[in-house]
């Protein structure tokens, strides 16, 4: 049936018990049954999230005359963003919709600044690991700019491999790419020598940290090895990092920084020849929710060091419960994860059945195809549920053994 406008308004009643009504099917992410798209933090950050993000609903930051506030409040994110992320004096950077907007930001930027360098950009290229996000690819076919993906390291680590990534690179080369972490396996690249691939070539390096950027800082306070994978590296310019993942800020918010207001200076878009009166946007979007911003402000002052210390050490204790709990039941990690994302295959069993099983017990997460394997992003609130994940887990993998497993399920997110 062809959904039609009403001749009349209905009652809100009506409207929010339907709207509750067809929210009955969707993933479980309040139950802890949910391990990716959605960050529980708690009812508290919750709370902050939606009185934040009401309380500016209606202000657009692309007027930043108009609301002064959201322009104040935006400046004050960046700047916490870069104190956390070692940025130099001089940093700077603005907050998009979320991590493809970011991306597709950083490498608009670093494609304008090549060509303000006289950089030829007859085909520009942009250089990462296979296992960058494919926002990098969505970004480069909107700007008719090839991707080479190149092969992860062989030595089992599933980590960049700075010695090829460099012989991929030529004079048309706009941009290197690396993931703190990547999305697949949750493993931190080696930034640093991607880092001084970038310096000794000239080269424009993109740090994506869309997933670990608000993670990353506070695992290392907590004790965690982190190596250096932001602005600490000289040779990286550019920076996405989300704050609806574990920033814990509402929907949709990331930030794009850059080493100097120079490089930052190629991004916003400035027109004066139309009609209108000149107008000035510093992202891809011209309407920007208040809200967003305002939520995004108001959860990292509510939480501070201290808060994201806590919650951040909640996951990384999740994670090695689960770890352990895997191992127990015969998979083999994927790499050295430190943060949130975990990947594990079993040597005997693939990954999509087991996705299948444990889909059918009510676990909306996700796999990984290189290598074939489980993959969770893990929230605070998961903590409280991750025992029965491990039971339900082992379940999946007795009735796979057995050749009990039900019809195929199809891992597709879009």
């Amino acid at each position: 049936m062809v959904a039609t406008l009403p001749e009349t308004g209905r009652a809100w009643d009506e409207i929010e018990a339907e709207m509750l009504a067809r929210g009955q099917g969707d993933a479980k992410w309040r139950d802890g049954k949910t391990a990716v798209y959605v960050f529980n933090a708690g009812e508290d950050v919750a709370a902050v999230q939606k009185a934040a993000y009401t309380a500016f609903m209606s202000e657009n930051g692309l007027g930043p005359l108009a609301f002064p506030s959201l322009a104040r409040m935006e400046k004050e994110v960046i700047e916490m963003a870069l104190g956390l992320l070692h940025g130099p004096d001089g940093a700077t950077g603005a907050m998009t919709s979320g991590g493809t907007d970011s991306i597709t930001m950083a490498i608009k930027t670093a494609r304008d600044y090549a060509r303000a360098q006289g950089k030829p950009l007859e085909g520009a290229n942009i250089v990462l690991p296979q296992s960058a996000h494919l926002a990098f690819d969505k970004a480069a076919h909107l700007m008719d700019m090839e991707i080479r993906r190149v092969p992860l390291k062989t030595d089992g680590s599933w980590l960049a491999d700075p010695e090829a990534m460099a012989e991929a690179c030529d004079e048309a080369t706009v941009m290197m790419v690396g993931s703190a972490p990547n999305f697949p396996h949750g493993l931190i690249d080696p930034i640093a020598e991607l880092g001084t691939v970038a310096e000794a070539k000239g080269l424009w390096l993109h740090v994506d940290a869309c997933v670990g950027g608000y993670f990353a800082p506070f695992a290392r306070m907590n004790g965690v090895p982190v190596p250096a994978f932001d602005f600490e590296v000289p040779g990286v310019h550019s920076m996405s990092a989300d704050l609806h993942k574990y920033g814990y800020a509402a929907k949709g918010a990331s930030t794009v920084l850059f080493r100097s207001e120079e490089l930052y200076s190629h991004m916003p878009f400035d027109l004066v020849g139309w009609s209108g009166a000149p107008m000035k946007t510093p992202t891809l979007a011209g309407t920007r929710p208040g809200g967003a911003i305002a939520a995004a402000w108001a959860v990292m002052n509510f939480l501070g060091i201290e808060g994201y210390r806590r919650l951040q050490g909640e996951v990384c204790a999740t994670r090695e419960r689960v770890e352990a709990g895997v191992k127990s039941l015969g998979f083999e990690i994927v790499g050295t994860p430190m943060l949130g994302l975990i990947a594990f295959s079993h040597p005997e069993h693939h990954a999509f059945a087991l996705y299948g099983e444990i889909y059918r017990r009510g676990w909306f997460t996700s796999v990984t195809k290189e290598p074939p394997s489980l993959h969770l992003m893990l929230s605070p609130k998961h903590a409280e549920f991750i025992d029965g994940y491990l039971a339900d887990l082992e379940a999946s993998v007795q009735a796979v053994a057995a050749g009990k497993a039900g019809p195929k399920v199809e891992a597709r997110y879009s």
